[in-house]
Formats: C-alpha cells, structure tokens, sequence
C-alpha cells in the first residue's frame, strides 16, 4: 500500500509532541513492512524513510492527496468530507457531542468507549531509540513528565505528593517554575526540580534513574504515552484511575488512586514493584511494530468497502465539571 499520514505538526519532534512521535514511528515501521509511506505535515519537515509533501494553506485537504495514494491516514478530524479511502485517529479528546468520522480510530478501550465506539489501536514506539536501558541502576528521585501547563495533568498535585513524602525528590519535565502563559503559576517547592521541555539523552537519563513517574492527572487521558515510557524504564505508576489508566496500569505495575494519601503511602513501595517486569510489559505490548500491524488491519477493512464503526462516533456524555476528583 501507499499510505498518507497527514498531521498538522512538525516532524521529526525533538522534545515534546505525543502524536508527531508516534507517526514518525508507524511510518517507520510500515515502510520495514515492504508499504510505502507519504507524509503530508507542515513545513520544516524532513524525512530519511519516507516522502515529505508540505501542507498549504488555502487548499483542501481532497486537492493535496496525490493520485497514487492507497489509502490516507489522517491525525486529526478533517473538516470537509473526503472521498479517499481513508482513517481518523482521534488522539484528544473533546467535551462536545460533535460526530466523529465513520472510520475513526481511537488510542485506547477506554477512549473508544467513551465515544460510543470500539475500535482503537495502542500507541507504540520504536524502543531502540530509547538508548541502553541499566534496571539495576541508582534510583534517585521520582519524576513527572507531561506538558505542565496543562492543569489537567495537575503537575501541582505531583508537587504535593512529593513535599508530603520524607526524603525524596521529584524531577518535573515538561514544565517550569514560573509559568504566565496559561495564568500565573509558582511553585517554591525546595524538593522539586523543573527541567522544561527536554528531549534526548537529558530526558532519557532522568527516566533511567527515576523511581517511578507520579501521574495524578485530573482528566481521562487517552492513552499517556509518559506511562509506557517511564515503564519501559522500569519505573512503575503513580497516578489517577481515569481514562486508558487503569486499563493499562494494573496492580502489578503502580497504584492509582484519586487520593493523595493513598498515592503518597504507595510511593514508599516503590520499590515493591519490579523494574524487569514493568520494562518487559512496555517492550512487549507497546512496540511500534504491533502498533503497525493493528493499524494495517484497519487500513485493510477500509480499502475492502467497510466502516470501522457502525455509526459515528460521539461522546456519550458530557463532562459537566471543569477537573476530575483529586482529594489533596
């Protein structure tokens, strides 16, 4: 097949870029599988695996299709109706009960659930670009990792787990002390370092090092691609029992609760949890490969004439109040 992944960002993602990462990672892994792979991104892209066509303003969507195209996947919900055989994979989420796309795809059970749904596919990622992963290394500090700015991730709520907790610290990435672009916000936790949005090695080393990755989000997260990378690290979850998270976090691999207390106790566990089983369940389960694999099956139904869902998706209810219940 030649395949069109269409995104409205930049690709390759150096630092923060949930989505962008992993269609860099599914085209990789389909032109491994003998596809060829067209991406249609914005401009300052670039690609060694893979074509690269720029989006342009003031086009459709239909116009910009090449005619060899097989099939197009598209990240986000397109606007005007395509004739193309076509996907939508939904990766947020969205408060209203607009109708989704007959051939979505969602990120999770849960997120295809709560949109009257059942098809979805696991995020993947290729974890040879993950460097040398040592389970036995010195564990220092627990780390947060997630766009901080977004108060429902509640970066402040993993502040207050670690300042009630004796002897330990929290790396947080993705944020910063001092934050004005969403409302004023300061932290003066002593027991906390902030080291913005990194990317590479830097990344990499705190998650190698990390007792477990604190996670309290106030939202239903789709998937949470933070979870399977701090797994496949060894570090097992602290978080809220909302969205894909207690789907794929079970008693084995962290402790959810919506209640400080709760999560704060289980943190003294930390090392209760194995490090070999937490990094074997990411490798295994959450592969850019199986990723691929699942989303040819649905490409498959689609070119053969199908839907991927019966009728179209819609949230099936709204969420009436602003964050989801956190007992400090």
């Amino acid at each position: 097949m030649h395949i069109l992944i269409v995104n409205g960002g930049v690709i390759p993602v150096a630092k923060y870029g949930g989505t962008e990462r992993v269609i860099w990672y599914l085209g990789k892994e389909l032109v491994k599988m003998g596809h060829q792979i067209t991406y249609l991104v914005h401009a300052g892209s670039y690609c060694d695996f893979a074509k690269v066509l720029i989006l342009q303003e003031g086009k459709s969507y239909a116009e910009q299709i090449p005619e060899n195209i097989d099939l197009v996947h598209f990240n986000f919900q397109p606007q005007e109706k395509i004739n193309h055989p076509h996907v939508v994979t939904i990766h947020g989420n969205c408060n209203d009960q607009r109708l989704f796309d007959l051939n979505s795809i969602f990120v999770s059970q849960n997120h295809a659930q709560r949109f009257g749904s059942t098809s979805y596919v696991y995020n993947g990622l290729d974890w040879t670009d993950y460097g040398k992963v040592d389970l036995r290394a010195k564990r220092t500090h627990f780390h947060f990792l997630g766009n901080a700015a977004w108060r429902v991730k509640n970066v402040k709520g993993a502040i207050a787990l670690i300042d009630r907790a004796e002897n330990e610290k929290l790396a947080v990435i993705g944020g910063t002390r001092l934050n004005i672009s969403m409302g004023f916000r300061f932290s003066t936790s002593l027991k906390t370092r902030f080291y913005g949005m990194l990317g590479g090695d830097k990344k990499l080393n705190l998650l190698r090092h990390s007792k477990g990755l604190i996670f309290p989000v106030r939202w239903h997260e789709p998937f949470g691609l933070a979870l399977i990378e701090s797994l496949y690290f060894g570090c097992p979850v602290f978080g809220t029992p909302y969205g894909s998270l207690p789907e794929l976090i079970n008693k084995d691999l962290g402790f959810l609760s919506n209640s400080a207390a709760a999560l704060s106790e289980a943190m003294t566990q930390s090392t209760h949890f194995s490090p070999e089983f937490c990094h074997r369940y990411a490798l295994e389960n959450f592969n850019a490969k199986k990723m691929a694999e699942k989303y040819v099956e649905k490409y498959e139904l689609v070119r053969s004439g199908k839907t991927l869902n019966a009728t179209a998706p819609q949230l099936q209810k709204i969420q009436k109040e602003k964050f989801l219940d956190w007992i400090a």
